[in-house]
């Protein structure tokens, strides 16, 4: 069922387990997504981007999504998130297709920028009912900067982050300790000093982890410890995906339904999905 992604990260912030939050573009994405929460029997969270309203359609994409969800998860709640939103008219747009959380991404502004947009962004939000994220630092990505960054000026300052929070009022906070998207090289160690001050600072703030899809168990868990109740995923599905896409996209390749490809593909980004939920599952266990 669709259900609210505030309500989804309290419970996990309650009970010591991090969320998924996929990125899909596609009808088949979002069924592995779907598919891998009943399976698991827990909450997850569908999100996409900009890119993805151009590239299918803003309410075609939004009617995707909430068909797959209402058809094929009766009971299991599954958010939907706008992931990465860079300017209040993307906002909008997600706001009017119906999304019920968003992220305002300013993170490339000066922190007073970043405050004002923010601040316009929650006051239209939240007098229509809609959770907002927002991020502060920069977890860099392939060709944006040079490939080994002054760590300590773009992570998230601490200070920074509450005087945010405090000014904004917005739900969530992407933090910045050394994370990185895509295959950008990440710092050998997240600095999880700074995490814990943000937390300390912060602790009702449930705090979104992006640029994590290849954390590994002990990462999730520190994370998981120090206010981390959601990591994004978008990396691991695209190469799953695209693995498969290769495979039968090769010379001598003699399939002619593409139903079969896609089916492997989407059995493909499920089993990756699947292995996430467990990890970010694991942490409750500890």
């Amino acid at each position: 069922m669709l259900a609210s992604v505030k309500n989804i990260l309290e419970e996990a912030k309650a009970n010591g387990y991090a969320v998924g939050a996929f990125n899909v573009f596609n009808m088949e994405e979002v069924q592995a997504v779907v598919r891998a929460a009943v399976k698991k029997h827990t909450p997850v969270i569908v999100q996409i981007t900009e890119k993805t309203m151009n590239y299918a359609g803003d309410k075609v994409i939004y009617d995707v999504v909430k068909a797959v969800i209402d058809r094929e998860s009766a009971t299991i709640p599954i958010g939907f998130h706008l992931d990465h939103g860079y300017s209040f008219d993307t906002v909008v747009r997600a706001i009017e297709m119906g999304m019920n959380s968003v992220m305002i991404d300013a993170s490339h502004k000066s922190l007073q920028e970043n405050i004002q947009i923010t601040r316009r962004v929650v006051e239209l939000a939240h007098a229509k009912g809609v959770f907002v994220q927002a991020e502060l630092g920069k977890a860099p990505r392939l060709g944006e900067m040079s490939a080994d960054p002054d760590w300590d000026k773009i992570m998230t300052n601490p200070m920074e982050a509450q005087w945010l929070i405090n000014e904004t009022k917005a739900d969530s906070l992407a933090v910045a300790i050394g994370n990185a998207h895509d295959f950008f090289r990440e710092r050998p160690e997240p600095d999880w000093e700074r995490l814990e001050s943000i937390h300390k600072l912060l602790p009702d703030t449930p705090l979104i982890m992006h640029g994590a899809s290849d954390w590994v168990n002990h990462k999730v868990v520190e994370a998981v410890k120090r206010g981390v109740v959601c990591f994004n995923v978008d990396t691991d599905l695209r190469i799953a995906f695209n693995t498969v896409l290769c495979q039968f996209t090769h010379d001598k390749c003699d399939i002619i339904d593409p139903r079969k490809v896609m089916t492997e593909a989407r059995e493909a980004v499920q089993r990756v999905i699947e292995k996430k939920i467990d990890l970010f599952h694991e942490t409750s266990k500890k």
